[in-house]
C-alpha cells in the first residue's frame, strides 16, 4: 500500500526534524522546506530515502566528499542538496 502524497509529505518533514544532532535537524528541516513542495510522488520517495541517511554520510554529501557512494536514483535530490 503506498502512501498519499501529503502523508509522506508529514513523514519527511518529522523525520528532517529529529536527526539527532542539533546542526543537522536545522539544516535538514531547512533544505527540506526549500524543496518539498515542488517535488512529485517520486521525487518524495527519494527525499525519504535521502533523509533517512546517515548524518555523517550527508555531511560528506553537502562537502561533496561521497558523490560516487550515494544510489543513482538519489542524485536529483543530491544535487539539490549541494546547491542549498
Amino acid at each position: 500500500m503506498s502512501q498519499n502524497k501529503e502523508d509522506i509529505k508529514n513523514k519527511i518533514i518529522y523525520r528532517s526534524s529529529y536527526r539527532g544532532t542539533k546542526e543537522m535537524d536545522i539544516l535538514m528541516t531547512n533544505f527540506v522546506k526549500s524543496i518539498i513542495n515542488e517535488l512529485d510522488y517520486n521525487q518524495l520517495i527519494q527525499l525519504d530515502k535521502f533523509i533517512n541517511l546517515d548524518d555523517e554520510i550527508l555531511k560528506s554529501l553537502k562537502n561533496k566528499e561521497l558523490k560516487h557512494k550515494i544510489d543513482e536514483d538519489l542524485i536529483n535530490i543530491l544535487q539539490k542538496f549541494e546547491k542549498f
